[in-house]
């Protein structure tokens, strides 16, 4: 069942280059147009209550990213300004500013600030830097857009492959064969998890070597939370295929589950300044659990113990997928 189910994604010459060449476009594409350095904006973290009528932070082109709302502790903000996901950090519990001073337009935002604190009725705040190596949007990109083909892939190469045989007649006529539902089910799975995780390493392997992208991590764990993450989206789509009989409304359903995770799983752009609740929101689709954990490996290095929240969620909620789609499975 496993040979069967493989050889006919493989025949399918069309969606087989698809799944490969799609991932390779949207990595390249976006590394070029985003390629060039953003001018004009400045996104500055805060942490602590500012005092009042503080109009720096009110300042036309300079954008506030609240920390206390986010639960963010110091160190964690100063990790983001040595990454260069922010300009500015500016620390009113410890009367402390950070500033990368290897980010572009940082003598412009310095210059900004200080002009304010010697105008300013306010205590100026101590000064401290922080240095390290910027990340390009196509290092943060590339797990988005791997999490995204892996969601696509497995929710729509099982749920709505399953629901067409359904509809065709075939999983009535597997009925009668000596083939268990577990069987079935399982070759589905595993034919699916073996084609996702082949095609993820080349998009990886193949866009790497003429991008060569930052990989602070282990490579190890990053497969480790891949291949839970595509476990995880396969149980999802067997939920669907479970009873469905109709393409068009599982078409709906599927498009109705992915079309969120892909706006909110931060895929292609960061809800850094999103509101408070919308990144809440966004914890529970498990695509959001991979992306953060792979992006965590690759720019942070991150380690196990790291990512093993991300990793628990996956596992459980895969368990939870897998119960709910074993007891809503029919043949018919």
């Amino acid at each position: 069942m496993v040979k069967a189910r493989t050889m006919e994604f493989v025949r399918d010459r069309g969606t087989f280059f698809w799944n490969l060449l799609f991932p390779f476009l949207l990595v390249f594409g976006f590394s070029f147009a985003f390629s060039g350095n953003p001018e004009g904006i400045f996104t500055v973290g805060t942490l602590g209550q500012p005092p009042e009528n503080y109009t720096f932070l009110e300042t036309e082109g300079i954008d506030r990213i609240d920390y206390d709302e986010r639960d963010e502790r110091l160190d964690s903000a100063v990790e983001r300004l040595r990454r260069h996901q922010i300009d500015m950090l500016l620390d009113f519990d410890n009367q402390t500013y950070y500033v990368n001073r290897e980010a572009q337009g940082s003598q412009l935002l310095l210059e900004l600030f200080s002009g304010f604190q010697s105008s300013s009725p306010h205590p100026p705040l101590n000064s401290a830097t922080v240095s390290g190596e910027p990340i390009r949007y196509v290092d943060w990109l590339v797990p988005g857009v791997i999490g995204m083909n892996m969601m696509f892939s497995c929710l729509f190469g099982v749920g709505f492959v399953l629901v067409r045989y359904r509809k065709n007649g075939v999983l009535k006529r597997m009925k009668a064969t000596p083939v268990s539902a577990l069987n079935f089910v399982s070759a589905q799975a595993a034919s699916r998890l073996m084609i996702v995780i082949i095609t993820s390493i080349a998009v990886f392997a193949g866009t790497n070597i003429f991008l060569n992208f930052m990989m602070n991590g282990s490579y190890f764990n990053l497969l480790l939370i891949t291949t839970l993450a595509i476990l995880c989206m396969i149980a999802l789509g067997l939920v669907f295929a479970s009873r469905i009989k109709s393409e068009e409304l599982a078409g709906g359903l599927l498009n109705l589950v992915t079309f969120p995770m892909l706006i909110l799983s931060g895929v292609f752009f960061s809800l850094e300044n999103a509101p408070a609740f919308v990144g809440t929101v966004a914890k529970v689709f498990p695509l959001t659990h991979f992306i953060d954990g792979a992006r965590a490996i690759m720019l942070d290095g991150a380690g196990l113990l790291e990512i093993l929240p991300n990793i628990l969620y996956l596992g459980g909620l895969t368990l939870v997928f897998l119960v709910l789609a074993s007891f809503l499975f029919k043949w018919e």
